[in-house]
């Protein structure tokens, strides 16, 4: 049975219509761009997914490296170190986190005031990129630092505990320093 092109378009028509479109309750936002929990987490110096290109090739996190310590079976020494990584890197990236979130209300600000102009958009998403972009080379780093003080061992134990483990892949052991 062939539909009429009429009855296509309409359908696909009814959620705009009826007010239904993905960003809809989305004007309400302090800032339109990130919701609060995403807010929160960047002043939080949290991972949301910065890290994910490490984590999933066989770079620990220290956080992570941090709950799993036990199973890791972490030297005193390790654990001190790892420890240390972590407070850097969260506080490194919880001041980025809200220089980001800065950035991003003033480009709202700038859109919602209606003073945007091309020159002024591109100065705005500038500094936003190069935030965000320091922002994850910061939590990639974490990984690269916390991979040197694992054990071959720690390592692939960690990726087996995350649920990162290929078994016919042993990269994440090739890395690091033993």
């Amino acid at each position: 049975m062939r539909i009429p092109l009429f009855a296509l378009l309409f359908v696909a028509a009814c959620p705009v219509a009826f007010g239904q479109t993905p960003y809809a309750g989305l004007q309400d936002r302090a800032i339109k761009a990130l919701s609060s929990e995403r807010i929160a987490g960047l002043e939080a110096g949290r991972g949301l997914g910065y890290a994910m290109a490490a984590e999933l090739n066989g770079y620990p996190g220290p956080m992570h490296v941090l709950e799993l310590a036990e199973a890791l079976e972490l030297s005193d020494e390790q654990v001190a170190q790892t420890s240390a990584l972590f407070e850097a890197m969260r506080e490194r990236a919880a001041a980025l986190g809200r220089e980001l979130v800065a950035a991003e209300a003033a480009l709202d600000r700038a859109f919602a005031g209606r003073d945007i102009t091309p020159a002024r958009l591109g100065e705005l998403v500038a500094a936003s990129a190069r935030i965000e972009g320091e922002l994850r080379r910061v939590h990639l780093e974490a990984h690269l630092d916390q991979a040197e003080l694992l054990e071959q061992a720690q390592t692939a134990e960690y990726m087996r505990l995350r649920g990162h483990a290929d078994p016919d892949d042993d990269r994440s052991h090739r890395r690091h320093r033993h």
